[in-house]
């Protein structure tokens, strides 16, 4: 057993040596063994990034804003005008209209139209059964053209309340 001791030991020995031998070969040549080399390239010390400034906050109390895609839409006589399916927005972000699928039954036979966000009101929507209110009537909705993106869209507004849509190149 003591043999076995001594041949593990001395074999560690060797494998110890070795690796400090192979460690001190593996060393990069230096500007003395080598004249012609390259000078290393200057350190660049590692500047922290600022962190980002913390975001903006704003509460906004559960009664004083609603969500209106998927609201229903009914007129000032109370007629179903159909239901918010998108919004439009100008280049600069601000809202200019709202997609209304009217007419049909269940989705069938319905269409898109564009009112003026102008011509909404959204003095009762505490909760989401609450309709919007439209300052149309249904005739002159039922008249519109259909909406089809990537055309351009014919809004339809309220009496005297349409501001012309400016198209930039």
């Amino acid at each position: 057993m003591r043999t076995i001791g001594r041949l593990l030991l001395s074999a560690m020995m060797v494998v110890g040596f070795t690796t400090v031998a192979l460690r001190a070969t593996d060393d990069p040549p230096t500007a003395q063994t080598e004249p012609n080399a390259p000078p290393p390239p200057p350190q660049v010390p590692a500047v922290p990034k600022e962190a980002a400034p913390p975001p903006s906050v704003t509460i906004i109390g559960a009664s004083d804003a609603h969500g209106v895609l998927g609201r229903d839409v009914r007129s000032t006589a109370d007629e179903n005008m159909g239901r918010i399916v998108d919004v439009i927005v100008d280049r600069d972000g601000k809202v200019r209209a709202a997609v209304i699928d009217f007419g049909g039954f269940l989705g069938v036979g319905s269409r898109k139209i564009v009112v003026d966000w102008g011509a909404l009101r959204f003095g009762k929507v505490a909760n989401k059964k609450d309709s919007i209110s439209l300052e149309l009537t249904k005739a002159q909705v039922a008249a519109a053209p259909e909406y089809k993106e990537d055309t351009p869209l014919v809004v339809l507004g309220a009496s005297g309340t349409l501001q012309p849509l400016q198209i930039m190149p």
